[in-house]
């Protein structure tokens, strides 16, 4: 586990560092301490600290300002710890969600010593768990001027690709209620897991919606993911629940998506439990558009939700980009590779600095 964090250092080695520091979700302390102490050794900082959450950012009177962020937590640590460098992969927990993008945000704060944007950096905590305990939104609860700025970075794994702004996803119950009877006389019944039986094939012949926004190509989504019913072996049961999720294109508000589902299963009670806006992508954004040339890349749409939606949500243009795969993010054997790490390090610099 470190004790400093050299934040001018190669950025593999720093993200190394990271992972070899454990941050489970609720957990975050020693990192949160590492980090605050590391940014406080910069000159042209302003450093605060509220809970485990670290910000940072100059104030330079510039014209513009950049947000980056990334949290510090990683789900439980999975028998992948300490970190593992071979063959240009580094393994770890954490090292695609997201310690390699935090590395990347530390060394460019120390680095990138004459911006063109003044920058601000959130690094915070909770961000594998509930929504509601997410160091982002306690920030946008009780330090808002942290949040203003005219563009956004999470640096989530992207492959080092700009994923532009995000998905939205909804939960819902489907609900269909029935009457009880004993089995051996079943008609005297309504079963409840039957009558779910049109919901199913709704969804079996659902047909993705794909829609493109700024270059951006997004692909809808509608999976069951949860079903639930039954009472006894010998009894027709007299409810059953149906939990479906819906990822939806950014074109459309979360009132559009819990319209089109209720629609979509009219006949049933149809319950909402999760709802999260997606984000535009904002690549017509001054700043936007020089992230990409520094790039060098074409952007991309994030199919998922991430934090940016919440930037979105403050009516800043928000992309993703960092390094690792996502598909790596939570599992055993998560793993980033090292030029990723570098590639993504160098285009901020670029955009930010005019390396």
């Amino acid at each position: 586990m470190a004790d400093t964090l050299d934040l001018a250092a190669d950025p593999v080695e720093l993200t190394i560092a990271l992972v070899d520091t454990p941050s489970v979700s609720g957990d975050e302390k020693h990192i949160a301490d590492l980090v605050e102490r590391a940014l406080r050794e910069q000159t042209g900082l302003e450093v605060v600290r509220t809970g485990n959450v670290v910000l940072a950012r100059t104030n330079l009177g510039l014209p513009s300002r950049v947000v980056l962020a990334g949290h510090l937590d990683t789900v439980p640590i999975n028998d992948n710890l300490p970190s593992r460098l071979a063959d240009g992969i580094l393994h770890g927990c954490g090292s695609v969600d997201m310690k390699g993008g935090d590395a990347v945000m530390l060394n460019v704060a120390a680095t990138v010593t004459a911006p063109r944007h003044d920058l601000t950096f959130v690094f915070y905590d909770c961000e594998e768990i509930e929504a509601s305990r997410n160091g982002l939104g306690r920030v946008e609860r009780e330090l808002p001027e942290w949040l203003r700025g005219d563009l956004a970075i999470v640096c989530e794994a992207s492959q080092g690709v700009i994923e532009a702004g995000c998905q939205g996803t909804i939960r819902v119950e489907v609900r269909a209620v029935g009457e009880r009877a004993h089995t051996a006389r079943g008609w005297m019944g309504r079963n409840a897991i039957h009558a779910l039986g049109d919901a199913l094939a709704t969804l079996g012949a659902y047909e993705s919606r794909i829609v493109e926004i700024d270059g951006c190509t997004y692909r809808e989504g509608l999976q069951a993911v949860k079903i639930t019913g039954g009472v006894a072996g010998n009894v027709v049961p007299d409810e059953a629940v149906l939990t479906v999720n819906h990822r939806f294109a950014p074109d459309k508000s979360g009132a559009d998506a819990e319209k089109y589902l209720r629609e979509l299963f009219a006949g049933y009670e149809v319950t909402v439990t999760d709802l999260s806006p997606g984000a535009l992508p904002g690549l017509s954004a001054p700043a936007a558009r020089e992230l990409v040339a520094a790039s060098g890349a074409a952007p991309v749409a994030k199919l998922g939700w991430t934090d940016v939606a919440r930037f979105a949500a403050l009516g800043l243009p928000a992309v993703n980009f960092g390094p690792g795969d996502p598909s790596l993010a939570h599992t055993k054997q998560e793993h980033v590779p090292v030029e990723q790490i570098r590639h993504c390090r160098d285009v901020l610099a670029r955009f930010l600095g005019g390396e």
